[in-house]
C-alpha cells in the first residue's frame, strides 16, 4: 500500500496553509481598521468638545456683566427670564443653572423641565475655575445623571461674599441627540471607506507576506521531493539564519544521516553476505569431510584395516572439533555483541597467565618452525579482570600470529607497566596489514583482500568485544619493517586499591 501523499493532496495542503495565513492576516488588519475607526472617532469627539469648551469658556463670566442673578442674596427671577430670552435668541443649546455655594441647584434656564439632578458636583467646577477654562474638564449633566459634559462656570460674588455659581452646560440633550444621529452617519461613511481600504491593503500585504515567508518552505518542499525521487545529494540552500534557516539545516543534517545510514546498511548487507559465504564455506568443509569419511567407513567397513579405520575416525573427529569451535565462536560473538555475557572479575597475577599460555603454544610454534619469545615484568603484576576472557583474548591473538607468521619467524609476548596500567602486546614478523584494512580488521564481517586471510574473521572481533566490556581497547601497529603488533592494557589492581 502506497502511503505517499498524491500531488493533488500536497497542493491542497499548500492551498490550505496559504488561505489560513491569508485569512488570519485579513482578520488582523480588519480588527486594526475597526480599532483605528473607534480611536479616530473618540479623538474627533474629544477634539470637538475641547474646542467648544475653550471657545465658550468665558460665556458664564460675560453673562454676569449683563445680568445679576442675585439681588440681596436672593435669586433674581426677572434676571433669569432675561437670560432665557437671550439664550434662546443666541444659542438654544445652552442650559444655565444657578448653584448655591454647596452645588445645589437653586434655579435654571432650560427649554423644558427635565432636570433630574438636585445638585452638581463642584470639584470639576473648581478645577475649571483654577485653570481659567484653559483645560479640558467635564462636569455633571443635570438632565442626564451619570453623564459628563462640557460646561462653562463662574463665581457669583457680592461684596466679596460667595453667593453661588453660574453653571452653563454648553451641549444640551437635544444637541446630543442630533449629534448622535449625525455621528452614526459619519461613522458609517468612515467605516465603509476604511473597510474597503483595509480589505484591499490586507489582501495585498497578506499575499506579499505569504510569498516572502514561504520562499524557504518552497525550497524545502522542492528538496524533499527531489530527495524522495532518489536524488540523495539534494540539499536545501540555506540563505538566512532564522527559524526557517535552522529548519533547513536540520533537514540537511537529517538527509546526511539518512544517506550515511543507507551507506552503512549497504556495507553491512555486503559484509553480511560475505560472512554468510565464508561461514558457509567453513561449515561445508568439515561437514563434507565428516560426511565423506563416515560414508567410506560405512561402505568399506568389512575391507578396511584397523589402522585405516582409526585414521578415518581421527579425521572425522578433527573435522567435528573444527565445526564445534566455529559454531561456538559464532554463538560467543553474538552474545558478546548483545552484552549478554558479563565479566566475572577476580584478582590474578598477569605473568602467571601469560607464562602458562606461552608454554601451551610453544609446541605449536615449533611445529610451524616459529620462535615464541616472552618478555615479562620481573615484579608481580596483579590485575582484576575475567581470567577466562583475558585468556581467550591471548589465545585468539596467538592463533592469529601463528596463522600469519612465515616459517622461521618470531612471535613476541610482552607485558610492561605504564603508570597505573599494564600494557600487553603480541607481535609477529611477516608481511604488514594494509592501512585501509587496519581499521576494519576487528569487524566481524570484514574479510581481507589477501587470500591468506580466509576464514570467518571472528577471532579478532571476539577480542575487540571482550576488551570493550573490560573498558579497554585493542590497538594495532603494522609495518613491513617491524611486522604486526596487537596490544591492549588493563588497570593495575594495586592502583585500584589506592583509589
Amino acid at each position: 500500500m502506497n502511503n505517499t501523499p498524491s500531488t493533488s493532496e500536497t497542493h491542497s495542503l499548500r492551498q490550505s496553509l496559504f488561505w489560513r495565513i491569508a485569512i488570519t492576516l485579513f482578520v488582523l488588519f480588519l480588527c486594526l481598521g475597526l480599532a483605528f475607526i473607534m480611536i479616530t472617532s473618540l479623538a474627533s469627539k474629544r477634539y470637538y468638545e475641547e474646542t467648544a469648551q475653550k471657545l465658550n469658556a468665558h460665556v458664564a463670566e460675560q453673562m454676569l456683566t449683563e445680568v445679576n442673578p442675585f439681588v440681596d442674596g436672593k435669586v433674581n427671577e426677572e434676571a433669569l427670564g432675561i437670560i432665557m430670552h437671550s439664550m434662546m435668541a443666541v444659542n438654544p443649546s445652552i442650559e444655565v443653572y444657578l448653584l448655591d455655594p454647596q452645588g445645589d441647584i437653586l434655579s435654571y434656564v432650560v427649554l423644558d423641565k427635565k432636570v433630574k439632578l438636585k445638585s452638581v458636583s463642584l470639584e470639576p467646577v473648581r478645577r475649571f475655575l483654577d485653570t481659567q477654562g484653559k483645560r479640558y474638564v467635564l462636569g455633571d449633566d443635570p438632565r442626564n445623571p451619570g453623564v459628563s459634559t462640557i460646561f462653562s462656570a463662574t463665581k457669583v460674588l457680592e461684596e466679596g461674599e460667595l453667593l453661588g455659581y453660574v453653571y452653563m452646560v454648553l451641549v444640551s440633550e437635544e444637541y446630543d441627540n442630533v449629534m448622535a444621529s449625525l455621528w452614526q452617519s459619519h461613522i458609517l461613511r468612515i467605516g465603509t471607506w476604511s473597510f474597503a481600504l483595509v480589505l484591499v491593503a490586507a489582501l495585498i500585504i497578506s499575499l506579499f507576506v505569504i510569498w516572502w515567508f514561504t520562499r524557504s518552505l518552497r525550497r524545502i518542499q522542492h528538496m524533499v521531493k527531489s530527495f524522495e525521487s532518489g536524488n540523495l545529494s539534494a540539499r536545501v540552500e540555506v540563505k538566512q539564519q532564522d527559524e526557517l534557516g535552522a529548519l533547513s539545516q536540520s533537514i540537511n543534517r537529517m538527509a546526511d544521516t539518512i544517506v550515511r545510514n543507507l551507506d552503512e546498511l549497504r556495507q553491512v548487507n555486503s559484509l553480511r553476505k560475505e560472512l554468510i559465504a565464508n561461514v558457509s564455506h567453513d561449515l561445508r568443509t568439515p561437514l563434507s569431510i565428516i560426511h565423506g569419511y563416515v560414508e567410506t567407513l560405512n561402505i568399506k567397513k568389512d575391507t578396511l584395516t584397523e589402522e585405516q579405520r582409526q585414521k578415518y575416525i581421527s579425521i572425522v573427529l578433527n573435522s567435528a572439533n573444527k565445526l564445534k569451535y566455529l559454531v561456538n565462536d559464532l554463538f560467543e560473538l553474538t552474545k558478546l555483541e548483545a552484552r549478554q555475557i558479563q565479566p566475572h572479575y577476580e584478582v590474578f597475577a598477569l605473568q602467571d597467565l601469560l607464562q602458562d599460555i606461552a608454554v601451551k603454544y610453544q609446541m605449536m610454534a615449533q611445529e610451524k618452525s616459529l620462535s615464541l619469545e616472552t618478555k615479562l615484568d620481573q615484579s608481580t603484576v596483579l590485575v582484576k579482570a575475567d581470567l577466562a576472557m583475558i585468556e581467550r583474548v591471548m589465545q585468539n591473538l596467538l592463533d592469529n600470529a601463528l596463522k600469519f607468521t612465515p616459517p622461521e619467524g618470531i612471535i613476541h609476548i610482552n607485558a610492561m607497566q605504564d603508570h597505573d596500567r599494564v600494557k600487553i602486546a603480541v607481535s609477529n614478523t611477516g608481511s604488514a596489514i594494509e592501512k585501509e584494512e587496519q581499521q576494519l580488521i576487528f569487524d566481524r564481517y570484514f574479510m581481507g583482500k589477501n587470500p591468506k586471510h580466509s576464514g570467518s574473521g571472528l577471532g579478532l572481533a571476539i577480542v575487540k568485544n571482550i576488551l570493550e566490556i573490560h573498558h579497554s581497547e585493542i590497538q594495532l601497529k603494522s609495518s613491513p619493517q617491524e611486522g604486526t603488533t596487537f596490544f591492549f592494557s588493563l588497570p593495575l589492581y594495586k592502583k585500584q586499591l589506592a583509589i
